[in-house]
């Protein structure tokens, strides 16, 4: 029996106390676990990737089922409760914890079933990339993720999702059949293509806005579970050089490959030569997902650049190219970047960057390119909310430092000014996912489009009091 009320933030703004009766009912209608602070499992329950937007909620609640989560949105929209959702914890702006409201942890929901013969995943809102990636490829088989396998499969998912197959077959949300949902009324829905379609339409994109996905099914292909891919690096002193050459490979470049491009100083890893840690180098993260017969033609541009610092491309695992990246992102530490979507690499935006990695002040930065072009620009540009289908790479000027880091400030700065000086290149808009809370309404608008008003109307009819609002919010009509 709870003994004590809760003090929690109201949508309003305001604050409510939550009696000891009204805790004790909502713990008595659901299976999982309702946590205060002090309760075991509660600092787990606040752990987020990003240490910058680090928050402290009133309550958590772990759900254990689409009825639990379906009574927990029906109790938050009662008492008018500040309410954030969260799945991997991995979101840059720290929309999936607000502040003395209550949270939704989806952690204890981390099912997955696979249907090898269908070609479908079945897949909780709790997943990691890397729950899905190993139990689909035990077949043979994946679907689009992204490229770090501690990532969160709602939240990549709900933003339009993009990864190494991204080329080969789209965003993520090309790849979703169906959603089951708990809408702003809670009620348990299903969205497809045949029902509630203009649901299923909004949530392939901007799903955050709409409610609270309890099951994903996603389509698969037939995929490794060998592929050839890793790590090259070139010095700095080559960036021109290596700029250009990564035009022309990306360009020219089948779909089954894809090469992303890293300007950074090399980590102190054992990978790298310890006569190169702490230098600026050009590094190429690669994966060729195709015939392995035809993988020597493929990656013929890469190994003509020659000499390189570091060469870790070789065949292995699909599982480990999806993680060969985690060591970059340490969960905790301050992230802050900016990034836009490019339709193309032209001369003076490649110069532009060259200059800002070798101007770059923050040691552990990264600026760099997603490939992308391909699949993704077959589709109309209203299939689905996430649209940007002219997109063929995206642009990214990342910075990271620890929490204690003395020159914060100067280094968010640093990576303003930097974002000025390339958006000028950009198609306009950029991932959804990767934007910072410190993007104004205009920002998601423009990343929507031509989508934003339709999105606008979708939000009306299933959430017309915002109750989902902790994310990058497309509000309700007025």
């Amino acid at each position: 029996m709870t003994t004590t009320t809760i003090d929690i933030a109201r949508l309003d703004g305001g604050h409510v106390n939550l009696t000891a009766q009204q805790l004790d009912d909502l713990d008595s209608h659901v299976a999982g676990r309702l946590l205060r602070a002090g309760d075991d499992g509660w600092d787990d329950a606040l752990l987020v990737w990003n240490g910058m937007t680090a928050k402290v909620p009133a309550l958590v609640l772990q759900p254990a089922s689409a009825h639990d989560v379906a009574v927990a949105v029906g109790f938050a929209y009662e008492h008018g409760l500040l309410l954030s959702i969260k799945g991997g914890g991995h979101d840059l702006a720290g929309t999936s914890i607000a502040g003395r409201g209550l949270t939704l942890d989806l952690s204890r929901m981390r099912h997955i079933s696979v249907d090898p013969d269908a070609r479908l995943a079945h897949v909780g809102p709790g997943c990691l990339l890397k729950d899905v990636d190993q139990a689909t490829q035990e077949h043979g088989l994946a679907t689009v993720l992204g490229f770090i396998s501690e990532v969160g499969v709602a939240g990549l998912t709900l933003g339009g999702g993009l990864g190494y197959l991204t080329r080969r077959f789209g965003w993520t949300v090309d790849n979703l059949e169906e959603v089951e949902i708990v809408t702003a009324d809670g009620q348990i829905r299903t969205a497809s293509r045949d029902q509630h379609a203009e649901l299923y339409w909004a949530v392939r994109g901007a799903g955050a806005n709409l409610g609270v996905v309890t099951q994903f099914t996603f389509r698969l292909h037939e995929v490794g579970p060998t592929v050839y891919g890793g790590l090259i690096a070139w010095p700095f002193e080559r960036a021109k050089e290596i700029l250009h050459a990564y035009r022309t490979i990306t360009t020219q470049a089948p779909r089954e490959l894809t090469v992303f491009l890293i300007l950074l100083r090399a980590p102190a890893a054992p990978f790298v030569p310890e006569a190169w840690h702490g230098k600026r180098i050009c590094a190429m993260a690669v994966c060729y997902s195709g015939n392995l017969d035809h993988v020597d033609e493929a990656l013929a541009p890469i190994r003509a650049l020659g000499d390189p610092v570091v060469d870790l491309l070789e065949e292995q695992p699909y599982t480990q190219v999806q993680s060969y990246l985690d060591d970059s992102e340490p969960k905790g530490n301050h992230y802050y970047w900016k990034t836009e979507y490019l339709a193309e690499l032209g001369d003076d935006l490649l110069a532009t960057v060259r200059d800002l990695a070798a101007e770059c002040p923050i040691p552990e930065a990264e600026i760099g390119f997603l490939h992308l072009g391909g699949a993704l620009n077959d589709h109309e540009g209203d299939d689905g909310a996430v649209g940007n289908r002219n997109a063929r790479y995206a642009l990214g000027v990342n910075g990271m430092w620890a929490p204690e880091e003395p020159d914060a400030d100067s280094f968010q700065r640093w990576v303003r000014d930097a974002w000025t000086r390339v958006r000028p290149f950009s198609t306009g808009a950029t991932y959804i996912n990767f934007q910072t809370a410190d993007e104004d309404q205009e920002r998601i608008r423009a990343t929507y489009g031509a989508n934003f008003d339709r999105l606008v109307q979708i939000k009306q009819r299933y959430d017309p009091d915002n109750l989902f609002r902790a994310n990058r919010n497309i509000p309700p009509r007025a």
